[in-house]
């Protein structure tokens, strides 16, 4: 194993250090005036490598006379695409070693590096598409606060036609983000078709926009705060945290609700400072383990003033890497309770290193343990790459069974049991609401009839007609924008008159709480914006309702918790 690792090494240098002279081939030169004493042919090779260890030098030879096989005999050998003939190559020799470490050529370590910076550059705008039988638009469905697209004008419902002259009709919406996205201080022209039917272009100069952590924090009920923490563990994260908890603080908040939901993981401090918010000082929250110097590290809380309030963590299958760092120490000291499905399973830990031309190596560099010993990761030596995140990750469908814990046991500060070797398994098991096929198809027609209520072209309804921009700073009630049995009925006979949509009267009253749901949101992102208005879905999502219930367990537990004491105490 040691001889296939080293080995497996030894080629990512020799490919990093041999993509960029690749790449000079494709400006012109042939593949054999780079290939460094490569044969000519396939068929000046008499001999065989023979029973010795395979060299670097090897290898070497053997991608040059593939790469010149290749670039003679293939049938569109004068038109390769190096960037994606050694990319695909340098993937798949890193996929031999775990499913983590991975190749990103310059556009890809571009837009990691803007993840790791909790913005990007852009207009600051949501956008989203209605397809319909012959065409496909894409509207602007919200605009951030202070925003470029919030500068210009751009509201609910502006239909975008163009992007510096081009037509966007037809297009969907991720192929119309990037004619958006651009280099900060450059100017995107912007065609819409506003809700009155006038149609205006606007100079956009595009600049930061901040892509935060925690996109939500507010009293979700009496004495109780809610924080999504779903934007993944950036550079702001533990910062983003503090201040939510202040507010909340300030607000009243008694006990906490912490949403790790879809939260694919980003920076591990981060996570541990996070995590430290929480932990008496001297309690370990996670220990890192490599194999290269700097890469073994014991982090611990060295808090000492924690926040006690009564904490309940929501986490599903998207819950990954930083974010089981989080939930794993939290559940390992007993001071929150994890509610949910199965976490992703992911206890690798990866840096970038950098290559020529802007591309970068992920390599897996350590190991992470919770504070009871646990190794999370969920075993990838005997499936796929596709079967690793499609049966037991975020991807895997809901017929499908996670994989349960593969570990060894272990024990919490209050003696509970715990496993390793299949991601953070809840406290309380709990499944989440799912869109069915059926309800999918009521989406398009839920927008398009929002869109005629905000245009004010539904008949006893104008009062819904949009008059004002966004109002950042209202609170979203329970009984606002609430879908009387008149308005329902005003949607499905507009339903009835489109017949592209082929759904039957029957099938909307079935669907009905989903549909009341789903126009409340649209409604409150006209009004609110689209932050704000996913509190529409919080009120009766059952992982967040089963939270709330078990807040007073996550009391008792953690005041348990506080009776052990921390070891170096």
């Amino acid at each position: 194993m040691r001889n296939r690792f080293q080995f497996a090494l030894s080629a990512i240098l020799i490919l990093a250090i041999a993509l960029p002279v690749l790449i000079h081939a494709q400006q012109g030169k042939s593949a054999k005036e780079v290939a460094k004493g490569a044969p000519a042919s396939s068929g000046d090779r008499g001999t065989t490598r023979g029973s010795g260890p395979v060299t670097s030098e090897d290898i070497e030879n053997d991608l040059s006379e593939a790469l010149t096989v290749i670039q003679d005999n293939y049938i569109d050998g004068n038109k390769l695409d190096y960037n994606s003939v050694f990319k695909s190559s340098i993937t798949g020799m890193l996929r031999t070693l775990d499913p983590h470490s991975n190749y990103f050529d310059r556009a890809e370590f571009d837009e990691f590096r803007t993840d790791q910076r909790s913005e990007y550059f852009g207009i600051g705008a949501t956008i989203g598409d209605l397809k319909t039988a012959d065409t496909v638009n894409t509207y602007i469905r919200a605009t951030f606060e202070n925003s470029p697209a919030y500068r210009a004008g751009l509201r609910y419902g502006d239909r975008i036609t163009a992007i510096n002259g081009q037509s966007m009709v037809g297009k969907p919406y991720g192929q119309v983000r990037e004619f958006l996205r651009g280099p900060r201080g450059t100017v995107a022209k912007v065609t819409v078709e506003h809700l009155d039917g006038r149609t205006e272009t606007v100079e956009i100069t595009r600049d930061a926009v901040p892509q935060p952590s925690i996109p939500e924090a507010y009293m979700i009920r009496p004495g109780v705060g809610y924080v999504a923490m779903t934007g993944g563990f950036n550079t702001t994260t533990a910062d983003e945290f503090r201040s939510a908890l202040d507010k909340l603080h300030e607000q009243g908040m008694q006990m906490l609700i912490l949403d790790l939901r879809g939260n694919g993981g980003g920076l591990l401090n981060q996570a541990v400072r996070v995590a430290n918010t929480f932990l008496k000082r001297g309690q370990l929250i996670v220990t890192q383990k490599g194999r290269v110097r700097g890469s073994s590290e014991t982090y611990l809380a060295d808090n000492e003033a924690p926040d006690n309030s009564p904490l309940v963590v929501l986490v599903n299958r998207g819950t990954a890497s930083a974010s089981e760092i989080v939930s794993g120490a939290l559940q390992d000291h007993d001071r929150a309770l994890i509610v949910g499905e199965n976490t992703f399973g992911k206890g690798l830990v990866q840096i970038p290193f950098p290559v020529d031309y802007g591309s970068a190596l992920m390599l897996t560099i350590a190991k992470y343990y919770t504070p009871s010993g646990r190794l999370i990761q969920r075993d990838y030596s005997n499936s796929s790459f596709y079967d690793y995140y499609t049966n037991g990750g975020s991807y895997r469908t809901e017929n499908q069974t996670p994989q349960q814990p593969t570990g060894p046991e272990s024990r919490t500060d209050t003696g509970r049991t715990v496993y390793g070797g299949g991601g953070i398994t809840p406290d309380e098991t709990v499944k989440p609401r799912v869109i069915t096929s059926a309800q999918q198809r009521t989406i398009d027609p839920i927008f398009a009839f929002a869109l005629e209520l905000a245009r004010g072209r539904v008949a006893g309804f104008e009062q819904y007609k949009l008059q004002r921009g966004i109002d950042y700073r209202a609170d979203l009630k329970p009984t606002e924008f609430a879908i009387t049995d008149a308005l329902f009925k005003a949607f499905k006979d507009f339903v009835a008159t489109k017949t592209d949509y082929k759904i039957s009267p029957a099938q909307l009253d079935k669907e009905r709480a989903f549909i009341e749901r789903q126009l409340r949101y649209e409604m409150a992102t006209a009004a609110y914006g689209t932050t704000t208005a996913f509190q529409v879905f919080n009120y009766d999502d059952p992982q967040i309702t089963k939270a709330i219930d078990l807040l007073p367990r996550a009391r008792e537990l953690a005041q348990m918790a506080q009776r052990v004491r921390v070891p170096s105490e």
